[in-house]
């Protein structure tokens, strides 16, 4: 599986701030060498949202046939059963937090009736 990782150097400066008399010259920070940190600021739009939570659905279908394939009467299954249902769980985690984080829209000025 593909994957990739967005890092952000953030790097304190008070730790490479060295005066040039200690070291004999003038300081700088290396990216090279530097510590990566993750990065957690995502700039994504609506519908980037969207396609995430429909990919995340897909796979959730797909896992679940896949589930469906497979019977608890073989023990050979067992194993295959665990790390799908596994995976189901964590896509269903994944799409709660996302929920979770969203910003619903809500008027101010008038009495709100859902639905």
């Amino acid at each position: 599986m593909y994957t990739e990782e967005y890092v952000d150097y953030d790097v304190s400066m008070s730790i490479y701030d060295v005066s040039p008399q200690v070291c004999g010259g003038p300081t700088s920070i290396n990216p090279e060498t530097a510590m990566p940190t993750y990065n957690r600021n995502f700039q994504l739009t609506i519908n980037d949202v969207d396609q995430i939570e429909e990919a995340l659905r897909a796979r959730g279908r797909e896992l679940c046939t896949m589930r469906r394939a497979l019977s608890e009467a073989n023990p050979a299954d067992m194993e295959s059963i665990r790390v799908i249902e596994r995976d189901q769980r964590a896509g269903e985690e994944l799409l709660g937090r996302l929920h979770d984080q969203k910003i619903f829209y809500r008027p101010q000025g008038a009495v709100y009736v859902s639905g």
